[in-house]
């Protein structure tokens, strides 16, 4: 028996003299890629892709057996959990404010434009349109009693615009539940940071990429964050170009008009205390156009944002005074 406890105590010494070391793990997740560094002791790869494979059964559109798949397909018995629940009230939060730019009951249309797992539509004329909108509206569902409630079986929700970022809070979770102290999690563009990168002794640093991307000029910022997250949207990224028209329409859609139609705004990346909001403002801000954003923006201070935008044909910056003083000089 003392032989042992003896043995035990030496395991459980040489473990905390262990130092922590930098861990870097990457691959493919919710159809796009993710990096996470951290550093620690232990390898959390199997519990960081049971984290990912939680949230995709849960909120991801492309898995026909997921909880979001089942309520699109009218399935009314569905009890809901933390995951989707968290995700819903984050979005209602963010419609509510938005006055209804935010609105991921714009699925239908996202499906009808081609940007998302169903079957594009051939022709998509105002009249379409027009007969597609009674089913957008996040007023139209509620959440109650774990069960989603919606005024017609055929409103799709669409998650895509604040899972992603979710899917990093939970990551961020889980590496907080390590005692992890010192991490960036990347995850599609999407960034959670805490502490700092001890590699090069200062605060985690990530660049923001350029719209008007060429072979010399991918980044236009950085900026440092500190327990914090950063998401960014920009219609640059995913697009379709019509083979007939030559016509583009970008993957942010409009919830109020139901056109895939390009704003001023050319990317925006947003600072706030937890992804999938940070995440649900970027896309907003890409919906509102400049002007809206920037009134919206001044109602709440609690958000920072850098916002790229086009006038008179020339790119212009716009970026609120937390934003910028997180940028190096």
């Amino acid at each position: 028996m003392k032989k042992t406890l003896f043995l035990l105590l030496i395991i459980t010494v040489n473990a905390c003299n262990e130092k922590p070391k930098p861990i870097r793990l990457q691959g493919n997740a919710l159809g796009t890629t993710f990096h996470i560094s951290y550093f620690g002791t232990q390898n959390y790869a199997k519990e960081i892709d049971s984290t990912i494979t939680a949230v995709n059964a849960s909120l991801s559109t492309y898995h026909h057996n997921s909880l979001i798949s089942r309520i699109n397909q009218g399935d009314t018995t569905i009890i809901v959990g933390k995951m989707f629940a968290d995700v819903y009230r984050i979005s209602k939060k963010v419609y509510q404010e938005s006055n209804g730019y935010f609105d991921p009951t714009v699925g239908i249309l996202v499906n009808a434009w081609g940007f998302g797992p169903e079957k594009a539509l051939n022709a998509l004329d105002k009249k379409t349109i027009d007969s597609l909108m009674q089913y957008v509206g996040f007023d139209k569902t509620k959440l109650l009693n774990h069960k989603i409630i919606k005024t017609n079986k055929n409103i799709y929700f669409d998650f895509n615009a604040d899972a992603k970022g979710y899917a990093i809070d939970r990551i961020g979770a889980l590496l907080n539940s390590k005692n992890s102290i010192n991490y960036m999690i990347e995850l599609g563009g999407e960034i959670l940071v805490k502490g700092e990168n001890i590699t090069r002794g200062n605060k985690w640093t990530i660049a923001i990429d350029n719209p008007n991307q060429s072979a010399n000029n991918k980044e236009i910022a950085q900026v440092q964050l500190y327990n914090e997250a950063m998401a960014t949207s920009g219609n640059y990224r995913k697009f379709k170009i019509d083979k007939k028209t030559g016509k583009k329409y970008v993957h942010t859609i409009n919830a109020l008009t139901g056109f895939a139609q390009q704003t001023d705004v050319l990317s925006a990346s947003v600072i706030y205390k937890d992804c999938a909001t940070a995440d649900a403002y970027a896309t907003t801000f890409m919906a509102m156009g400049i002007a809206k954003s920037i009134d919206f923006l001044a109602k709440h201070p609690e958000i920072d944002a850098y916002l790229i935008y086009t006038k008179d044909n020339k790119t212009k910056i716009f970026a609120t005074k937390g934003f910028s003083e997180r940028m190096p000089q």
